[in-house]
């Protein structure tokens, strides 16, 4: 793994206990495929990480110095399919919300990933997404209400939890962006919902007719068709939102675009 500045082997590998990333989760990070040693939509990943990093007031990542780091760390660790995980924090800092004056930690690391299933089951939750927080949109370390959501829905026999926001709006999963089939028709929540801008739900926007939308609880209650996106799902159809099942899994929309985005990444790897 790479960390600050080299590559080193991951049992020799350090991050100081007073890296403000650990201490407060002062810190961005993205998440990337691999196929075959090469990173999918690396540009994208980096031009959102830098957006984090600008939101949270951390310095301008050198995005030279990511390249090559993930360069390295793929090289060091073939898969056919893989996942690659870039970490960039405010650096040491106090015991405290206040940061430190030392330069930011960049951490890259790779495991290698399974294919997901085509169809898996999901849950909504009663916690809220701040859609009007400092954090909206921002790809942070600050996890925790991801992973409390996500344990509830391993508990439901679910892979994923989605969130309505403050205005009880949908908004999206503790990894995910949703899509959702109304009277035929393809939609997801738009970024003013305080959803993360994902990579896999932007060249969805891009690649079907897909519109953005406002939608409510209800809306994703009475979808014909629902299904997630993010960098390891892809397009994975949903066959049951808090164990109601749904007609098809995938239905004939979301199987479209799970083709189209097949076909369209296999065909150009940093679209």
């Amino acid at each position: 793994m790479w960390v600050d500045g080299a590559l080193r082997d991951p049992a020799n590998a350090r991050v100081s206990i007073f890296d403000h990333g650990l201490t407060v989760g002062d810190g961005v990070f993205e998440s990337v495929k691999t196929l075959d040693g090469r990173p999918f939509a690396l540009t994208r990943h980096l031009a959102r990480l830098a957006r984090s990093a600008a939101g949270l007031g951390l310095p301008e990542p050198d995005l030279d110095e990511v390249r090559r780091a993930c360069t390295a760390v793929i090289g060091a660790n073939p898969a056919a399919l893989g996942l690659l995980r870039i970490t960039y924090t405010a650096g040491l800092g106090p015991l405290a919300s206040s940061r430190g004056e030392d330069r930011p930690t960049l951490v890259v690391a790779a495991g290698e990933a399974h294919r997901r299933p085509d169809a898996t089951a999901v849950i909504t939750v009663p916690w809220r997404r701040n859609e009007h927080g400092a954090l909206a949109g921002l790809k942070t370390t600050s996890y925790a209400e991801n992973v409390i959501a996500l344990a509830r829905a391993r508990q439901s026999a679910a892979t994923e939890a989605l969130f309505a926001n403050t205005a009880g709006l949908l908004c999206e999963g503790t990894g995910s962006n949703v899509f959702v089939v109304l009277d035929g028709r393809l939609h997801t929540p738009p970024l003013s919902s305080g959803c993360l801008a994902g990579i896999t739900r932007e060249l969805v926007l891009q690649w079907t007719d897909a519109q953005e939308t406002d939608l409510t609880m209800d809306d994703l209650a009475r979808a014909e068709e629902v299904f997630l996106t993010s960098s390891l799902r892809d397009v994975q159809a949903v066959r049951a939102v808090d164990g109601r099942p749904l007609a098809a899994a995938p239905g004939p929309v979301t199987a479209k675009a799970m083709r189209i985005f097949e076909e369209r990444s296999a065909g150009d790897l940093d679209p």
